[in-house]
């Protein structure tokens, strides 16, 4: 029975992760069709807000029991964190409009080592030599999956920009979403989570692309910081039923869902290393989908970022200790 719930939780996690990795193809594509971000954005999270209303819906018509409720406390702590769900998907697909999706991913998996650093700073104490280790793995494996040693190679520096503060904002979220108000049911904590992202990023559409187009102050303060006129147009609702319902349903309601039911059966250790997942096939689709050249160079490069995120959940030979010496 328990191997059989550890394969089940491989398989919900691995499915999760492989579904996240395909986002970035679509956003790309919606991309090349005239969309914006902060259409692709806003679609995504309006929609996934409706179908996790929907899903709350019926789980409280159907649940057999009374579910929990959040107190005002609890839910003010879970807006506030699912504020960097918003800014992860903001910055990433900001991202993904300057560099390829392959480059995109690779950035984001850098949250790997920063989480590192900010388990350090929350226990106040050096990480261990093998999470160190790891990191400069991690590193080297970034430098070879970015191909920055060919000069042929042109990284816009928005990308870079854009990658690494999606990577920062995606370690808040794996940090919160682990430690607070884990007693609720999962539809309810992701919806009022979701609510914090959406603040974010119906913030964004107001300054990127609804205020511009009725003020010439913010007009004026966007092009200063984008040099983009792209965006100062009405919104376009085609988005809603096009590529926003596939980002909805394959961004913000299902993989959250799937990681859910996984992770406890799965373990936090082999649950990331399955997660990490997203990495292949991100790069996959992009070069499926989008035909982006992806070098030799590259796919080593990812090859070791996967190592080092295998090497850095690998139970310690205490903590196999520590099991095996359990009834």
């Amino acid at each position: 029975m328990e191997k059989r719930n550890i394969i089940k939780g491989v398989l919900f996690v691995g499915l999760g992760a492989s579904i996240y990795g395909m986002l970035a193809t679509f956003v790309k594509m919606a991309y090349k069709e005239g969309y914006t971000t902060s259409e692709v954005t806003t679609s995504q999270f309006m929609l996934g807000l409706v179908g996790l209303l929907l899903l709350n819906f019926i789980q409280t018509l159907t649940s057999k029991q009374s579910l929990p409720s959040p107190t005002g406390k609890e839910v003010r702590m879970l807006v506030l964190a699912g504020t960097s769900m918003g800014f992860t998907s903001l910055f990433y697909y900001l991202a993904v409009q300057y560099i390829n999706v392959s480059i995109a991913i690779v950035l984001l998996m850098q949250s790997v080592w920063f989480s590192v650093v900010v388990e350090a700073f929350l226990n106040k104490k050096l990480p261990s030599f093998r999470k160190i280790i790891a990191t400069m793995i991690v590193l080297l494996g970034t430098g070879l999956a970015t191909n920055i040693i060919n000069q042929d190679i042109h990284l816009d520096w928005h990308g870079i920009f854009w990658g690494l503060l999606a990577a920062a904002s995606y370690t808040m979220t794996m940090f919160t979403s682990n430690t607070i108000a884990t007693h609720l049911p999962v539809f309810r904590k992701s919806l009022i989570m979701l609510c914090g992202g959406a603040i974010v990023v119906f913030l964004f559409l107001f300054f990127a692309q609804i205020g511009p187009l009725y003020s010439d102050g913010l007009k004026s303060v966007y092009l200063n910081f984008t040099e983009n006129t792209q965006h100062i147009r009405p919104f376009d609702y085609s988005i809603l039923w096009t590529y926003g319902l596939i980002l909805a349903v394959f961004g913000t309601i299902i993989p959250p869902i799937l990681f859910n039911i996984g992770f406890p059966h799965a373990g936090l250790g082999l649950g990331s290393i399955v997660s990490s997942l997203e990495l292949p096939v991100s790069v996959m689709m992009a070069y499926i989908l989008l035909g982006e050249k992806v070098l030799w160079v590259q796919w080593m490069g990812i090859a070791l970022i996967l190592f080092a995120i295998v090497l850095m959940n690998l139970p310690s030979k205490k903590e196999i200790l520590i099991v095996e010496s359990l009834p």
